[in-house]
């Protein structure tokens, strides 16, 4: 006697779980932002601290090349670090390849037209469980691709402001043997 195959069983898509994968990016968004605006903080307190100071530092500058150089290297990985702070910052809109998203607010605002007319298409597309389900992954895909950019920019901006730390303790330090 020969078996039949079984059917799969076609599992029913719940999007609640779209939402709560949407609203996990928005805080990893968050997230990224805090970091950077700490890694900013710094920047700007050790800056201030600098100018306040100026003209000690321009005394040890025409004293000691060595300071002077670390000086420079920590000025560059400064405004590498804080460049990347930026990029965290700054919206990035993908150019992509998806149909208008009614979660999209950018598309909510320019790609549906009048009021009536996105309250329209909201409708069609949530009473279509496969259209509404496409237009969340298409959202996730999105939110997604800007976390990820958010979180490579945060990483950098980490990596350059711990090589500035790491210029002003080697300062410290040729200030002490000198």
């Amino acid at each position: 006697m020969k078996e039949e195959p079984k059917k799969k069983k076609k599992k029913t898509q719940d999007s609640s779980d779209y939402w709560r994968q949407l609203g996990r990016l928005e805080n990893l968004n968050k997230n990224s932002e805090v970091k950077v605006g700490v890694i900013f903080s710094y920047h700007s307190l050790i800056i201030g601290l600098f100018a306040d100071k100026i003209d000690y530092f321009k005394l040890l500058f025409s004293e000691n090349t060595i300071i002077f150089i670390c000086f420079i290297l920590w000025t560059m990985a400064t405004v590498i670090s804080v460049y990347f702070c930026f990029k965290c910052f700054v919206p990035i809109i993908l150019k992509s390849k998806y149909e208008p998203n009614v979660f999209f607010f950018e598309d909510v605002v320019h790609r549906f037209g009048s009021i009536d007319d996105y309250v329209k298409k909201v409708l069609s597309v949530t009473e279509d469980n496969e259209k509404l389900f496409i237009q969340l992954a298409e959202q996730l895909h999105v939110k997604s691709s800007i976390v990820s950019f958010k979180f490579r920019n945060v990483k950098r901006a980490i990596f350059f402001f711990m090589w500035s730390i790491m210029f002003i303790i080697v300062t410290g330090v040729v200030m002490l043997i000198s």
